[in-house]
């Protein structure tokens, strides 16, 4: 490189602050390094960059321009909604811009005869329900942190939560967006009908983490409230009786619209937080939840009960109303922060393994946490085969970080090992990104990377994200670059 394009790389950051407050209102636009170290971070502390520079945009027009200033000055942009993602999705680059949409919380419509709802990203997860609850609707995505995540973020990530076994995740519950591409155009996919011929493109958009483009308003899926819920609780005496209940009450064909189990160190860090009052000695607790139809629910929840009873459970407490049902998923929504009761620093897994293999799976990590002196609590959809696994150390203590970033990664290693995959909810974002050509070969993740470029061949939106290595449009293999892979392999005849 030479002396000249040097001095402007250093100058580019600079004259892109003063063009974005040229054309934002300067409040909108950060550079003061501890005004942007607020943003070095996501719910996964673990990983900190602090950004050259942050734009607060309120609209979707502020979005537009700040990501074609990016690509004129050729700077690196990174999206951000709440910040409560568990993957480093949102980790800020260090040269580049961090464009935050939490400003961008309006609810722009509500159709509930056509059971839509249209949210700006930065709508927070619970508001949607809590807008339509007087019409009898919710919002069925549920993500723990639904007090706090935003939809932008959701999307993103294409998050699930406790009632994704019946429900499905977000990409489930989205049937619009409107979309700033890395260039700077709007474009829109899908709308308020349930499908669009052509490629699913609004499909591919929802779970790619931010690196096809910043959504700035979202057209969501109402659902009518079931009339009926019951709830219950049930203490075990350890994790192989509770999975043992679980299994068998989805090979029974009950569906549950929640089947949530916490493992010893999880209650314990729960009570010690929110004091939730779950069984006394309990190895393990279940949470199953039941909805839909009242006579249906009432003739499945009887089976529920005979079958935790069957396999070992001690007490079962049925909520009587909402009050107890709230304080049931209190201790399950707040384990992970509750982990801070009980170690200082925790790394949250997020593994996926077939239900059959829970049992020994937990076996597995129970003798993995044995063998190398790190505590693991766990939390998880048992229903749907969703691990948490909690990893416990003191960053305090030389090593314990590196020691922590093993066993997490042991773990997935154990999932993938079972058939499972190295994340169900959480997204890969900048921490899983290295564990992806262990669950990938290499041609599978070149044609992941095809899409990508399709989007962003620049490489500019949120990168170092997904992929485990550097992978630049520019670095793709020959077959990229005009020889199509059907050629490539002697098969072009044939279509």
């Amino acid at each position: 490189m030479d002396r000249d394009a040097t001095i402007l790389d250093v100058m580019t950051l600079p004259v892109l602050a003063a063009r974005l407050r040229a054309a934002l209102p300067a409040r909108a636009v950060l550079t003061d390094h501890a005004q942007c170290r607020t943003y070095e971070c996501d719910g996964l502390a673990h990983f900190t960059v602090t950004p050259a520079i942050v734009v607060l945009v309120e609209t979707p027009e502020q979005v537009q321009t700040t990501v074609r200033l990016c690509a004129q000055s050729g700077v690196p942009f990174v999206a951000r909604g709440s910040g409560t993602g568990l993957s480093g999705g949102a980790l800020p680059v260090a040269d580049g811009v961090l464009i935050v949409t939490s400003r961008m919380n309006s609810i722009l419509e509500v159709d509930i005869p056509n059971h839509r709802a249209v949210v700006e990203p930065g709508v927070i997860n619970l508001w949607v329900t809590r807008e339509v609850a007087p019409q009898g609707y919710y919002f069925a995505p549920d993500p723990s942190s639904q007090l706090v995540c935003s939809i932008g973020g959701n999307v993103a990530e294409n998050s699930g939560g406790a009632h994704c076994l019946k429900y499905g995740f977000t990409t489930n519950h989205v049937t619009g967006a409107k979309v700033v591409l890395p260039d700077g155009e709007l474009v829109t996919l899908g709308g308020k009908a349930t499908d669009h011929p052509g490629y699913d493109v609004l499909g591919a958009f929802v779970g790619s983490e931010g690196t096809l483009g910043i959504a700035t308003e979202v057209t969501v899926r109402l659902m009518r409230r079931p009339e009926a819920v019951q709830t219950l609780l049930a203490g075990f005496a350890g994790t192989d009786e509770a999975g043992a209940a679980v299994s068998e009450i989805i090979a029974a064909g009950i569906v549950p619209a929640a089947v949530e189990m916490m493992d010893a160190l999880a209650i314990e860090a729960a009570e010690a937080a929110v004091h939730c009052g779950y069984p006394a000695g309990a190895g393990a607790v279940l949470i199953v939840e039941l909805d839909g139809p009242a006579a249906e629910v009432a003739h499945s929840f009887a089976d529920v009960e005979r079958m935790c009873s069957a396999n070992g459970a001690f007490e079962i407490r049925i909520a009587a109303d909402e009050d107890e049902r709230t304080l049931f998923w209190k201790g399950r929504k707040s384990a992970f922060a509750a982990v801070g009761r009980i170690s200082p620093d925790y790394l949250v897994q997020d593994g996926v393994i077939p239900r059959t293999a829970l049992s020994e799976v937990l076996s597995r990590i129970a003798a993995l946490s044995g063998e190398t002196g790190v505590r693991v609590a766990n939390v998880f959809h048992a229903g749907d085969g969703n691990l948490h696994p909690l990893v416990l150390f003191d960053g305090s203590v030389p090593d314990q970080d590196v020691r922590a970033e093993a066993v997490a990664g042991a773990i997935l290693d154990i999932c993938i090992e079972y058939g499972g995959s190295i994340t169900g909810e959480h997204g890969v974002g900048h921490e899983k990104r290295k564990f992806m050509g262990r669950m990938y070969a290499e041609p599978d993740l070149d044609t992941m990377q095809l899409l990508r470029c399709a989007f962003d061949p620049d490489g500019r939106c949120n990168p170092g994200k997904v992929f485990p290595t550097p992978r630049l449009c520019g670095e793709l293999p020959a077959r990229r670059k005009g020889v199509h892979p059907w050629q490539e392999a002697g098969l072009a005849e044939v279509f």
